[in-house]
């Protein structure tokens, strides 16, 4: 599906945020691991969580939906034995789910996104993994995986944090359930600390204990520990409101973001920071963040590891500020979907944009004027990038056409709906 984003110069009105995915599938994942039941507020509904959902399912867990909540009955650390699981192209349920997976004695994960998970990278956990006697086959540490475990062994384990947090958080997930205490030094460098701590806070609210170095780069996990079955609610997203919030602040605007919790611990909580450093009119109180937007930003520099998921979107908004913006520590956006950094920015080049990359850096030119648009571009079967182009297809002179749009259900299926609700002049074509 094509989007075909028009110029829109006002956005007004107020948006509910859509509940959280790296919560909702956390979440799903703890009820699963839990002996017994526990019940799930306001999950997400986006191509991640079911994706978890489906794939716990399949491992033995019952789920009863309606459309409030999910009821989830947890199969404790005794998953069915399956043969195969199919997590579609979300990249943090096959990880967390890698090592859920090392209590089955034979589970292949299958391939059905060769041209974008299946290009990413997983040796990381692999080599943590075989550390604990689990036998895994595959592919240049990419997808189809085959996990032979059975009888996974706690002890002093290493996990490298160079590529991604997820392979750690796996880990943490799993590794309360052995027989013997464990010990976890994460190597080298830890990419997205803050969400080693929504890992950790999940982790606690369960019942589980950990022991985590101030720096988060060592833990001592006790072993024979159960999950209690509980309730839980899941807050708003950041990661997917940055976006409107970044066309907000590109617009003569008046917009409202209800149920952002100022005391939230997802790092793109960050964005708000930002764009306030960028100049934007907004406040932030009791959950709402109201923008008002006069298309004049200012550039400035900022650590993008941090607030990784909202890096693209406030790139986006950078583009129209006045100077030069440096988006630091953002290696990591190279093994996502996409590489966010070189594929992202070439299509911000095709839109009139200047901005240039480094290894962990994206650079952008603002131009306070506007970018020129008018061109079809591609969006790499990645849903940030999708997010992110259409804020600045908002403010070209001649719009944007994205394609293949719809993969922005992978996080965020009504993004196209809440943004016309708005204002925003968008319409979805077939290809």
């Amino acid at each position: 599906m094509k989007a075909i984003v028009k110029p829109t110069a006002n956005l007004q009105g107020e948006i509910n945020a859509l509940s959280s995915k790296n919560y909702t599938t956390r979440y799903l994942l703890i009820g699963a691991l839990a002996n017994g039941t526990s019940t799930i507020y306001y999950p997400a509904h986006s191509e991640d969580s079911d994706a978890m959902r489906r794939c716990v399912q399949d491992l033995g867990a019952v789920i009863e939906e309606d459309d409030e909540k999910i009821v989830i009955t947890g199969f404790g650390k005794n998953p069915k034995h399956v043969s195969e699981l199919n997590v579609g192209n979300a990249g943090a349920v096959l990880r967390f789910l890698m090592s859920t997976a090392a209590f089955c004695p034979d589970v292949t994960f299958v391939n059905t996104y060769p041209e974008s998970l299946g290009k990413r990278p997983h040796d990381d956990l692999i080599e943590t993994l075989q550390q604990m006697g689990v036998e895994v086959q595959h592919s240049n540490g990419r997808l189809p995986i085959t996990i032979k475990g059975g009888k996974p062994r706690g002890g002093k384990l290493t996990v490298s944090g160079n590529v991604s947090s997820q392979f750690l958080s796996s880990l943490l997930f799993m590794t309360p359930l052995l027989e013997e205490d464990s010990e976890i030094e994460v190597l080298h460098d830890l990419k997205s600390k803050i969400i080693v701590g929504q890992t950790l806070e999940v982790l606690e609210q369960a019942g589980i204990v950990v022991h985590a170095s101030e720096d988060l780069m060592h833990y001592r996990i006790p072993g024979r520990q159960s999950y209690q079955a509980k309730e839980y609610v899941i807050q708003g997203d950041y990661p997917g409101s940055a976006a409107i919030l970044a066309a907000a602040a590109v617009t003569n605007s008046d917009v409202r973001v209800l149920r952002l919790e100022e005391n939230s611990k997802q790092g793109e909580k960050a964005c708000v920071d930002v764009l306030r450093a960028m100049g934007v009119n907004l406040t932030h109180d009791n959950g709402v963040v109201h923008v008002r937007g006069n298309q004049k930003l200012i550039a400035g520099e900022f650590d993008g590891d941090h607030f990784t998921d909202a890096v693209l979107a406030m790139v986006a908004a950078a583009v129209f500020a006045e100077g030069t913006s440096r988006f630091y520590n953002v290696e990591n956006l190279r093994y996502k979907e996409c590489d966010r950094i070189t594929d992202y920015l070439n299509e911000l080049r095709k839109a009139g944009a200047d901005v240039e990359e480094r290894q962990s850096e994206i650079i952008v030119h603002g131009k306070p004027e506007g970018v020129t648009g008018g061109v079809e571009i591609n969006a790499h079967f990645d849903h940030r990038v999708i997010m992110a182009l259409t804020v600045v297809g908002l403010r070209s002179e001649k719009g944007l056409t994205i394609r293949d749009a719809h993969h922005v259900a992978k996080s965020y299926p009504q993004y196209f709906d809440h943004l016309r609700s708005i204002g925003a002049q968008v319409e979805l074509v077939k290809e």
